[in-house]
């Protein structure tokens, strides 16, 4: 089924622990068949530069590689962005 490989990216730049991460997976479980969930820990070396762009605003979301919510999820907008890519993909 192609349909899979077109979902869109979410990814969650993170950190251990992160109580807040913890509860926008939850929040964002519902909606989970809809995107491809990426976790980026920001702690690891190897991502020190998003650890300088958003070690105080974590959870950060980006949808497709653009910034798309912070501290908490915003599940207007993020239905309004999916519906959007969605509909582009058709």
């Amino acid at each position: 089924c192609s349909a899979s490989t077109n979902k869109p990216m979410l990814t969650l730049f993170t950190k251990k622990p992160c109580p807040l991460c913890d509860e926008a997976k939850e929040v964002l479980e519902p909606y989970k068949r809809r995107f491809i969930l990426q976790e980026v820990d920001i702690t690891l070396p190897e991502n020190s530069a998003w650890y300088d762009k958003y070690k105080y605003d974590i959870p950060v979301f980006h949808l497709n590689g653009k910034f798309l919510m912070k501290h908490r999820v915003n599940i207007q907008k993020l239905e309004d962005r999916l519906r959007k890519l969605e509909l582009q993909s058709e």
